[in-house]
C-alpha cells in the first residue's frame, strides 16, 4: 500500500508535473514479425510461420524514453546509432511520441542495434540480433559527452540505461554521475554486466536478481544472502538506494534504513520484454516529481505489472497507470475489513507512528448521508478511524428479525470504500466494549444523541488517558425513517 495514495494519484494525474528527464544509453530498434503457425516445415523439424504483419518500436534506452513520454514527462534521449534505415525508423517513432532526439549521434564504427523477433501465435519463436557490443570510439564518446553537458542543468532526473552495447563506458558514467550530482540532479541506473563500480555515487540502481547475483558472486536463488550482498554493494558504491527486482516476488528496496520487500502485483505474464525499462522510467518520474522512494517503488511495481501482460516491447502510459492505481485502491478498500488480531496490530502501528486512532461503532444498515457525514466528522478528532460494525446476528438482536436490510459483508465493504474510514472490524456482542478494550483507541466517538455517561466504553477510554467525543448528527436522516417511507408508513421528507 502507498503511504500517501492521494498524493501519488494526483502526481500521476498531473503527468509528474512534466519534469525534464534525460535518458542516456544503448538504444535499439525492436522489430517484430507476427504470424500464425499451422504446420511443421517438410524441409526441417521447424514451425512454419505464416506472415501476418510487421511492426517496429524503439527499444533499450529508447523504450525507457517512451515510458517516460507516455507518463507525461518532457523527455530527451541521447546515444548513438548507425547511418542506416533503422536510424530513420527510430527517429520517426521517437518524433511521433514527442521525444527530443537531437542528441542521437551517428557513430563512426557501428550500425543501429536491431533486434528482430519472430512471433507465431503469440509465442516468440526466435530472435535475431544485429549489433556491435564494444566501447564507443574515443572521438564518439567525446562528442556524446559534449552534447550531454549542456543538457544537465535543470533536469528532474538523469537516467542511464545500460544494455552493455558500449555507450555507457566507465569514464562516461563517472563524468555524467559526477556532473549531475554536483547540480543536484538525481541519477538512476538500469545496470548491466559484472562491474557495477562504474555506477558509484548514483542515486539509485535497479538490477534484477540475476544481474545482482552476477555483480556480487552470490547465488540468485539464495535471496537472504543476495540482499545482504546488495546492502554491502550499496554501501561500498555510495548509492542512496538499491532497488532489486525479484520477478514474481516483487521488489526489494535497500537503503540506509534497511531492506523493504514490496510484493509483486499479481498479473498473468505474457512477455517480460521492456519491463525493466518501465521500472526505471517510473522510478525516475516519481523521484523527479518529489514522491518518496517507497511510494515510487510501489508505483514502479504497478507499472511493470501492466506491461508484462502484453506481448512485445511495451511501454506504460498515464491512463494505464491510473487504471492500475484504481485497481489498487479497490484492493486497498477491501483490505480495510480486518479481523480483530489484524486490527489490533494495525492500531498499534498507527499509534507507534504518533497517529491518534478514533473508534466508533454502529450497524450502518442502508448507509446514507447521515452516516457518511458522521464518520467524516468523527475522523477529524484523529488521523485514523476504526469502525466497529455489528454482525447480522447482533443487528437482529438490537433491531428485530427484519433487520439488517444489508448483510454484514456488504455493509463492511461499503464502509471500507469511504475515504474517512481506515479499518472496519465486525463484532458479534450486544455492545462493542470488548472490542474497545482490545483496540485501546485514543478517541471514542459517538453520536450527539447520547449522553457521555451512557456511551459504552467511555469509562475505559478515559481510564487510559483517551478522549470521548460526541459528534453532531444530520437531522432527519436515519435508516429506520427511510424504511418507514419505503413502506408508506411515513409521509415526512428528508
Amino acid at each position: 500500500m502507498f503511504a500517501a495514495p492521494g498524493e501519488v494519484i494526483e502526481v500521476v494525474r498531473r503527468g509528474f508535473d512534466g519534469r525534464r528527464i534525460l535518458v542516456v544509453g544503448d538504444l535499439m530498434l525492436d522489430r517484430y514479425i507476427w504470424g500464425r503457425v499451422r504446420r511443421i516445415s517438410p524441409e526441417a523439424p521447424v514451425p512454419v510461420v505464416e506472415l501476418a504483419r510487421e511492426t517496429e518500436v524503439p527499444g533499450g534506452a529508447a523504450n525507457v524514453a517512451r515510458n517516460l513520454a507516455g507518463l507525461g514527462l518532457a523527455v530527451e534521449l541521447a546515444g548513438v546509432t548507425g547511418a542506416d534505415a533503422a536510424r530513420d525508423a527510430l527517429l520517426a517513432a521517437l518524433a511521433a511520441e514527442g521525444i527530443d532526439a537531437d542528441a542521437l549521434l551517428v557513430a563512426s564504427d557501428r550500425g543501429t542495434t536491431t533486434k528482430t523477433r519472430i512471433v507465431g501465435d503469440h509465442q516468440q519463436m526466435i530472435r535475431i540480433d544485429s549489433e556491435q557490443a564494444a566501447p564507443l570510439a574515443e572521438a564518439d564518446a567525446a562528442r556524446l559527452f559534449a552534447a550531454l553537458s549542456e543538457r544537465l542543468p535543470g533536469l528532474g532526473a538523469l537516467v542511464l540505461s545500460d544494455y552493455a552495447k558500449g555507450v555507457l563506458t566507465g569514464p562516461l558514467c563517472a563524468e555524467l554521475i559526477g556532473r549531475a550530482r554536483a547540480l543536484g540532479v538525481p541519477v538512476l541506473v538500469d545496470p548491466k554486466g559484472r562491474d557495477f563500480d562504474r555506477y558509484a555515487r548514483a542515486t539509485l540502481i535497479t538490477p534484477n536478481r540475476a544481474e545482482l547475483a552476477l555483480a556480487t558472486d552470490v547465488p540468485g536463488d539464495d535471496q537472504p544472502a543476495l540482499l545482504q550482498a546488495g546492502e554491502r554493494l550499496r554501501a561500498r558504491l555510495g548509492l542512496a538506494t538499491l532497488a532489486v527486482t525479484l520477478s514474481e516476488r516483487g521488489m526489494a528496496l535497500i537503503d540506509e534504513t534497511g531492506t523493504d520487500l514490496i510484493p509483486a502485483v499479481a498479473k498473468e505474464v505474457f512477455d517480460v520484454s521492456g519491463a525493466g525499462d518501465t521500472v526505471i522510467a517510473t522510478f525516475a518520474a516519481g523521484l523527479a516529481a518529489g514522491l518518496g522512494s517507497r511510494d515510487t517503488a510501489h508505483l514502479a511495481n504497478l507499472a511493470a505489472g501492466v506491461v508484462v501482460g502484453r506481448i512485445g516491447t511495451a511501454a506504460i502510459d498515464r491512463a494505464d497507470l491510473l487504471a492500475a492505481l484504481a485497481d489498487e485502491a479497490a484492493l486497498g478498500q477491501a483490505a480495510k475489513v480486518c479481523t480483530l488480531p489484524a486490527a489490533i496490530d494495525q492500531v498499534r502501528r498507527w499509534q507507534a507512528a504518533g497517529e491518534r486512532v478514533v473508534f466508533t461503532n454502529g450497524c450502518f444498515d442502508l448507509l446514507h448521508v447521515g452516516h457518511v457525514t458522521y464518520l467524516e466528522h468523527a475522523r477529524r478528532y484523529g488521523q485514523r478511524l476504526v469502525v466497529g460494525l455489528n454482525t447480522d446476528r447482533s443487528v437482529r438482536n438490537l433491531k428485530g428479525p427484519e433487520r439488517p436490510l444489508i448483510g454484514e459483508a456488504d455493509r463492511a465493504r461499503v464502509l471500507a470504500a469511504l475515504a474517512a474510514v481506515d479499518a472496519v472490524v465486525l463484532f458479534d456482542e450486544p455492545t462493542p466494549l470488548a472490542l474497545i478494550e482490545a483496540l485501546r483507541p485514543d478517541v471514542l466517538a459517538k453520536g450527539a444523541d447520547y449522553r457521555e455517561e451512557n456511551v459504552v466504553g467511555a469509562h475505559e477510554v478515559r481510564a487510559w488517558g483517551g478522549q470521548v467525543v460526541l459528534v453532531p448528527l444530520v437531522a432527519g436522516r436515519s435508516t429506520s425513517g427511510i424504511v418507514r417511507r419505503l413502506r408508506g408508513d411515513d409521509d415526512s421528507r428528508d
